[in-house]
């Protein structure tokens, strides 16, 4: 049977990306995204949820994260879903869904397009490498 594990966000930074290195020297940048969904209910009311995402951004994408984006930045990111699971200093296992961003377009803050060409950060090459630790 087919599989396809791929997801498509648009949503604003939470934080800072953190920017880290493995041991080999391999870049990873870390942040947390806010994607809104926007309703009306059955009653007419119009209402918000917030859906809070870790992301996790490899090599040079992750260096240019760390550089050009800030709590709040209007972000566009294509991806996947990985499973983290680790155990716990008790002995529980605990496990997360994170997005692994393969792309990324940063958007403009005033009306969530791309219309600074220096805010753009197009990545179409997905330059793969396994986690390291």
């Amino acid at each position: 049977m087919a599989s396809l594990n791929k997801v498509y966000l648009i949503g604003n930074l939470t934080r800072k990306p953190e920017l880290r290195y493995t041991p080999s020297g391999t870049p990873v940048a870390e942040f947390g995204l806010a994607v809104n969904r926007h309703y009306t209910t059955s009653g007419g009311e119009k209402r918000r949820d917030t859906c809070f995402v870790e992301v996790t951004v490899w090599r040079n994408k992750a260096e240019l994260c760390y550089e050009h984006l800030d709590k709040g930045s209007p972000i566009f990111i294509e991806g996947r879903l990985e499973l983290d699971t680790w155990e716990t200093r008790n002995g529980e296992r605990r496990s997360k869904l994170r997005v692994v961003a393969d792309n990324l377009q940063l958007l403009s803050k005033n009306d969530k397009r791309n219309s600074d060409d220096d805010a753009d950060m197009d990545y179409d090459e997905v330059d793969e490498e396994q986690k390291e630790d």
